[in-house]
């Protein structure tokens, strides 16, 4: 994206209530204007987290970072040892340099986060002792996506990533197990949440994307999802009469469904609220005296570290 249109973006998204911003490729740090849109942000008091596969990292580059105030990074880790790590990237040498990045990460105080896509790659029972060895406090995991429909080409249909329902609903048992040995930061209950999802049961958080959640491709299109099949307007034409709420649970991406269960108790508060001004106090009563908001705030709970580190 270029700088002109990422500054648009950040303005109007910034007018619109959104305060969290994830940079996400590709890799990011090969942007020319990556320090430039981080600043941008930053001035607005958004904060905002780098997703990168840390081969870019380096001392000077930290340094850059922390100069240009980001919040946080999110770095991807595929196995739980160097050399399937290293092999499934085609980075050599980039296990000691996420060390090294994640040492001079603590030093600038930047948050850093690992991140897992569920795949044939990860083995669960090692993974806690790698990523400790790497630097990191906490992981998070990315659902497998075979399939999307906006302009985001994070799909794959490789073997790796090819479970069947049943094998899928075995690897979240295996995320939760990992809970007792480090931080996983999907929530319990979100990972429950996928596994009902994979059985067609019924879902109990919908997702707030459209809403609370947006994405935004190269081209200034503005989707409520990377998995919906059209934008919802050029981002310099978003306005609140744009967003959209209709309870949908048709996909499992982590960042969509993990995020809008957390959210949800804060929705709720602000349903109720809208209520009482409107002269409904039952209502109110009725929009927060929920399972789904008990869970949310559970899952804030289980998060609440890492949420007030980032």
């Amino acid at each position: 994206m270029p700088l002109e249109r990422a500054f648009e973006a950040i303005d109007v998204l910034y007018r619109h209530g959104v305060r969290y911003l994830v940079l996400s490729g590709g890799e990011p740090l090969l942007h020319p204007d990556l320090l430039a849109i981080i600043r941008r942000a930053r001035q607005l008091d958004m904060n905002v987290m780098l997703v990168t596969n840390g081969g870019l990292l380096s001392e000077k580059r930290i340094k850059e970072l922390a100069e240009a105030d980001l919040t946080g990074m999110v770095i991807s880790v595929d196995a739980a040892d160097v050399a399937s790590h290293e092999e499934n990237r085609g980075l050599p040498g980039v296990c000691a340099k996420i060390r090294e990045a994640n040492d001079l990460a603590a030093r600038y105080k930047i948050s850093s986060t690992a991140s897992g896509t569920m795949s044939r790659l990860v083995e669960y029972e090692q993974m806690s002792a790698f990523l400790t060895s790497l630097g990191f406090q906490w992981v998070t995991f990315s659902y497998p996506c075979r399939q999307l429909g906006s302009s985001n080409l994070a799909q794959t249909g490789n073997s790796l990533m090819d479970f069947s329902d049943d094998e899928l609903i075995v690897e979240f048992d295996k995320v939760k197990k990992l809970k007792k040995q480090m931080r996983v930061l999907n929530p319990t209950r979100s990972l429950e949440e996928m596994q009902r999802f994979l059985r067609n049961e019924p879902q109990r958080y919908p997702c707030l994307g459209g809403f609370r959640y947006f994405y935004v491709d190269w081209d200034s299109n503005l989707w409520r999802c990377q998995y919906w099949h059209e934008p919802i307007c050029k981002v310099a034409d978003f306005d609140a009469s744009k967003t959209v709420r209709d309870g949908c649970t048709l996909c499992m991406i982590d960042c969509y469904r993990d995020s809008s269960l957390l959210h949800h108790i804060g929705i709720s508060l602000h349903d109720s609220w809208q209520e009482l001004k409107r002269g409904r106090p039952v209502n109110a009563v009725r929009k927060l005296a929920t399972r789904a908001n008990r869970d949310s705030l559970l899952s804030v709970l289980e998060d609440f570290f890492w949420i007030m580190k980032v």
